[in-house]
């Protein structure tokens, strides 16, 4: 089943380019912030236009933006972040995915195959996605060193895993013999 918001190709125009707003309600929200495992979306937008380029390909190009409270990495106490970025796809009538199994990245990360409908939620989705803070930190949160050892034996620190902190003992202690 195809999405509301897709709009099928064929039904575009040619000479205009289509607008689209996209305002997700609460449940939306909701459901979008739980596929994105977030602890929160607020005030998400994604507008824009939808546009021939050239006689078989199409350009998306939108604004996102969105509020979202995620845990901090270090504290796990929500960080709050505001999201606006630009967003631009084009979408290629003769553009082919590749077949092998040890495929590398398509340089142009913008372009996509052209099916029979272009859905700027999905999108939407995706852009977002791809725009979260990958490691959200509260103001102030720190990350100390931690020091983690069996019941009873002396814990290993950043300073003994050190390749050459035993030569500097070793080092140290012939000074004092001198």
């Amino acid at each position: 089943m195809t999405n509301p918001s897709a709009l099928r190709v064929a039904d575009l125009p040619q000479n205009t380019s289509s607008s689209f707003s996209l305002r997700p309600g609460a449940a939306e929200l909701k459901s979008i912030a739980a596929e994105l495992s977030l602890l929160g979306l607020r005030k998400l937008s994604f507008e824009g236009h939808i546009k021939a380029q050239g006689k078989k390909d199409w350009l998306l190009t939108a604004k996102l933006g969105a509020t979202v409270l995620q845990p901090c990495v270090v504290t796990l106490n929500p960080v709050s972040t505001r999201i606006d970025v630009t967003i631009r796809r084009v979408y290629m009538a003769d553009w082919e995915e590749p077949e092998e199994d040890d495929v590398e990245m398509h340089e142009d990360d913008e372009v996509e195959a052209l099916a029979e409908y272009i859905d700027p939620a999905a999108v939407m989705i995706e852009a977002l996605s791809l725009a979260l803070p990958q490691y959200p930190r509260a103001e102030g949160a720190d990350v100390s060193e931690a020091v983690f050892t069996e019941p009873g034996k002396k814990p290993m620190t950043k300073e003994d895993a050190k390749p050459f902190a035993g030569l500097a003992a070793l080092r140290d202690s012939l000074k004092k013999e001198e």
